[in-house]
């Protein structure tokens, strides 16, 4: 169960007047929606907000919600609004979670060890997708997806499909989607370019020499 109880009160769904004093006094709107049951209008304290989506698990977080000293549902975040200037939290809506029910969600990738082909090589870990899709019980939601890159050498990568997960996880995401690649270093790709340009420049150098050889010819005709 969960540890984190937030304690919401109940208010009356107003225009941006109304949700303005609500912040001036210390809380933000937030709305509570649940299987079957109408959304509830709510305000609650958004630094306990901000600290579920700062934990660990973050927005996978569970945490109780109790809505003025009622039973507490079990809840998740399911959106949130930020002030584009101050960063500050504006707005929640949460979503009342059945613990015996699958849940689908999105699960961060976490890049365990330093690759071989980084370390060794001089290569560059290139992250492609930092979150996959997956299906689980509430209470088997990991709160990331490690990702060992130790034994990777350049021009290896990861994809979907060679992920290791708790069997009670599912994985939803494409199989076939590329979680991280190590490729060569940038100085091997410029080094390769200038190679190729050396190798072609002669050949228009001795191009230009024979027109003008010809030219040179005729003219003493």
């Amino acid at each position: 169960m969960p540890t984190t109880v937030i304690e919401a009160q109940k208010r009356t769904p107003g225009g941006k007047n109304a949700n303005r004093r609500i912040r001036c006094s210390g809380r933000i709107p937030a709305v509570m929606y649940g299987p079957g049951k109408e959304p509830v209008a709510i305000s609650v304290d958004p630094q306990a907000i901000r600290a579920v989506l700062h934990s660990e698990a973050g927005r996978n977080s569970i945490f109780g919600l109790s809505i003025e000293g009622s039973r507490e549902d079990n809840a998740m975040v399911k959106d949130y609004q930020l002030d584009p200037v101050e960063g500050s939290l504006l707005h929640a809506d949460f979503i009342e979670i059945a613990m015996d029910k699958p849940l689908t969600l999105e699960v961060n990738i976490e890049i365990v060890g330093e690759a071989e082909g980084v370390k060794l090589g001089g290569g560059i870990m290139d992250t492609v997708t930092r979150s996959i899709e997956v299906e689980c019980l509430p209470r088997d939601i990991p709160e990331s997806i490690k990702v060992n890159v130790g034994g990777l050498k350049i021009n290896d990568y990861v994809r979907v499909k060679n992920l290791e997960v708790d069997p009670k996880v599912r994985i939803l995401s494409d199989p076939e989607v590329v979680i991280v690649t190590i490729i060569p270093p940038v100085k091997e790709e410029a080094a390769a370019v200038e190679a190729a340009a050396e190798a072609e420049e002669p050949e228009v150098l001795k191009k230009g020499k024979t027109a003008a050889e010809g030219e040179e010819t005729d003219g003493k005709a």
